[in-house]
């Protein structure tokens, strides 16, 4: 059920609110270039400045549109236990298929204190869990030991790994088993990640290509991975792109220059500048996405 090119949707603004016509056109269109998955408010989605009301209202909006057409993974991580407890209940409520919930940031707790957290979770809503370990913005890393630890309760069943590290999928494989379900948080790394055992991507790129994105994944699930590294050299520019400056900015330059939304971002952030301007349409037209005169 989860697996594959799994967009971590963008949360579009119009006049600084949330452009739910926007949202609801992003979803349709993931959907019919065949991404098998979407991720509400998670770190792509601006989650840190969604207002609790605004964080609901995204989730909502993704699960009433999808329809059950594909699996939800709604963003829910707190630092704080009880308020990720809340996030939870309500993604179960409107009818999410899972939360990502991100490891506790800025408190920095210890790998005890991961254990107690996310049994905390589990044991009061019953909805699968991703753990989410991204040490560069949680400051904190979760071992593979205590990950073990966490997988023989279940409804934790997976993690979105953004280490960056490859070889840590092997290290989970082994302290989780291989039914534990690895999604790789780092879009240029997914093909190795695949390889090693992981199932598919939380993808920020897959919001600007869906469709080559979701055939990548498609062509390592049927093992064709010649197929596949032909997509990974088509998308590769892209994923540098993506992440010339912090993330979702050029992405959402993307998806206006696409047509799909504005590119509004929500302060602390900014729109990004010429020079990242030009990379992110020179990666549109080598993946063939737009034309010299359309770009």
């Amino acid at each position: 059920m989860f697996r594959g090119s799994i967009p971590a949707l963008i949360t579009p603004f119009a006049g600084g609110k949330v452009d739910e016509a926007a949202l609801v056109k992003l979803v349709e269109w993931q959907i019919a270039e065949g991404s098998h998955g979407l991720v509400p408010v998670g770190t792509t989605g601006e989650s840190p400045t969604l207002t609790h009301e605004e964080h609901e209202h995204v989730i909502e909006v993704v699960v009433r549109t999808a329809r059950g057409r594909v699996p939800v993974i709604a963003g829910a991580g707190s630092n704080n236990t009880e308020e990720a407890i809340r996030l939870m209940r309500f993604a179960r409520k409107v009818g999410a298929d899972a939360a990502l919930v991100v490891t506790p940031y800025y408190n920095k707790p210890s790998q005890r204190g991961l254990l107690r957290h996310y049994k905390a979770l589990h044991d009061a809503v019953e909805l699968p869990i991703f753990i989410y370990n991204i040490p560069g913005r949680s400051v904190i890393d979760m071992a593979p030991a205590t990950m073990g630890e966490l997988a023989r309760l279940p409804r934790i069943v997976g993690v979105k790994d953004a280490t960056g590290d490859i070889g840590r999928v092997s290290d989970t494989r082994i302290a989780c088993g291989p039914d534990f379900i690895q999604l790789c948080g780092n879009d240029d790394i997914a093909l190795g990640f695949n390889a090693h055992g992981g199932a598919g991507c939380i993808s920020v790129v897959a919001n600007i290509a869906p469709r080559l994105c979701a055939e990548f994944q498609d062509a390592m699930r049927a093992g064709d991975y010649r197929r596949a590294l032909a997509y990974q050299d088509r998308l590769m520019p892209l994923h540098r792109a993506a992440f010339a400056e912090p993330n979702p900015c050029p992405t959402k330059y993307a998806l206006s220059v696409l047509g799909v939304c504005e590119e509004e971002v929500r302060s602390p952030m900014v729109t990004v500048e010429e020079p990242t301007r030009e990379k992110v349409r020179a990666a549109l037209r080598h993946a063939g996405l737009v034309s010299e005169v359309a770009a």
